[in-house]
């Protein structure tokens, strides 16, 4: 929702790199203060890691999020959002050690694609391609995929110091997105408060703070446990679209989201399955 705002004002270069920006800003006097060992990142593999990460986890899902949500409703882009753990679920069963996939699971992943379809596809023009809303739909259905694959790294990554872990990510992705936003849309223009302070919300709270935690997480619990935020995601961007912003969705919007959510769930019954 505060990209939304933010894009009334700015581009969705400027609102996709002032929010790495912002997010860095309020995480450094952190870095600062506490001054944790990061003795690790002093090594360029290590470096080029961040960058990889920083470019994964930022520049490219803000971009594609803040890019659809000129085209969707933010309530749709949190219903997209919903996904995520579907995707986290294969990629950790392809990649992660140990991780078992039953009948279930094979039963929420299909359900969940199903929703995906429903999600994207209604409204498409047959036979013509894709317009402008169908890309946009599915520039946030990537945005989640990038954040499930950025989920799967995070849990195998060195052992670098979270807090300096998540300013070295929104660091490079900072700039990565800063000079793109300077060519394609040059300096941003001051001249209203309110998307100028969603601007500022969306950088110190959902990126700064919430990475912050989303990395500690990862690391302790998962990146399953983790994509279980999935289900909390489409129920507030629905409730806060809806009624502060009169966004209004397709039904196919809610049935999708439905389907989804009912997919998670089915991946996570774990114990209902085996007694």
């Amino acid at each position: 929702m505060s990209m939304a705002v933010a894009l009334e004002q700015y581009g969705p270069f400027t609102v996709a790199a002032g929010r790495t920006l912002i997010g860095a800003s309020a995480l450094l006097p952190v870095v600062a203060v506490t001054r944790p060992d990061d003795l690790a990142i002093r090594e360029p593999m290590i470096l080029g890691f961040i960058l990889m990460m920083g470019i994964l986890n930022f520049a490219l899902p803000f971009s594609l999020l803040t890019w659809g949500l000129q085209r969707v409703p933010s309530a749709f882009a949190g219903v997209a959002m919903g996904s995520s753990p579907i995707f986290v679920l294969v990629l950790a069963y392809l990649f992660v050690p140990d991780e078992e996939i039953g009948p279930r699971r094979i039963a929420g992943v299909i359900l969940g694609f199903v929703g995906l379809l429903v999600l994207i596809l209604p409204g498409a023009p047959l036979g013509s391609g894709l317009d402008g809303t169908v890309a946009a739909r599915i520039a946030c259905v990537a945005a989640a995929l990038c954040y499930s694959i950025g989920a799967i790294l995070i849990r195998r990554a060195p052992p670098i110091p979270p807090i300096v872990f998540t300013a070295g990510m929104l660091i490079a992705g900072a700039l990565v997105l800063t000079p793109i936003a300077l060519l394609v849309e040059g300096l941003p223009e001051i001249t209203g408060t309110r998307a100028t302070w969603a601007m500022l919300y969306a950088g110190m709270v959902p990126t700064g703070l919430a990475f912050l935690l989303r990395v500690v997480l990862i690391r302790s619990a998962g990146p399953i446990f983790m994509s279980l935020v999935a289900y909390i995601v489409p129920l507030w961007a629905v409730v806060l679209g809806v009624s502060l912003l009169d966004e209004t969705l397709r039904p196919s919007t809610y049935l999708a989201a439905a389907i989804i959510l009912f997919g998670v769930g089915l991946t996570r019954l774990r114990f209902l399955w085996q007694r």
